[in-house]
């Protein structure tokens, strides 16, 4: 066996490092790979930044921990490869729910054989308490806030057509 071993070439002189560091990148990079894929294939807006937050923020993830298993022996548990895993890992998915959200409130429209919307719904519910909070306002308040409310609905309306 060591015969075998003597022409390779170890990063770290450590073969279970180097090992464990070749499996994360090549999972890594392949998890990426799938990314790119679903971003060109998908359908949608909506669809593709699910593919880009998800996938794409674990692809990256198993890439930086495999950066800190490489450097274990020389430097320890580096602070800043820690602090970028934790950062992509809280920053990635949400920046892709923020993506997504702003790309609904513009009126990009979802794939047509979309199952469900539920922010639609969640945002009906939302308009219906507005409503009854206005009601039960009384005076030239009340009156005011629905001619804005029925103002800005018409804004809307206008923008999807």
């Amino acid at each position: 066996m060591q015969s075998l071993l003597k022409g390779v070439l170890f990063l770290n002189g450590n073969v279970i490092i180097d090992v464990a560091v070749g499996i994360f990148v090549v999972i890594g990079a392949l998890i990426s790979f799938i990314t790119m894929i679903g971003l060109i294939r998908l359908p949608d807006t909506y669809t593709r930044a699910h593919a880009a937050s998800k996938s794409a923020t674990l692809g990256v993830l198993l890439i930086l921990i495999a950066t800190l298993i490489f450097f274990y022996p020389v430097y320890g548990f580096d602070a800043r490869i820690i602090l970028g895993i934790i950062f992509v890992f809280i920053s990635s998915p949400v920046a892709g729910h923020l993506i997504s959200r702003a790309a609904y409130f513009s009126g990009i429209p979802q794939w047509e054989n979309a199952v469900r919307d539920d922010l639609k719904e969640v945002l009906e519910k939302r308009k219906e308490r507005y409503l009854k909070q206005l009601e039960r306002k009384k005076g030239a308040e009340g009156e005011k806030l629905k001619a804005l409310a029925d103002r800005k609905r018409e804004e809307n309306s206008n923008r999807e057509l």
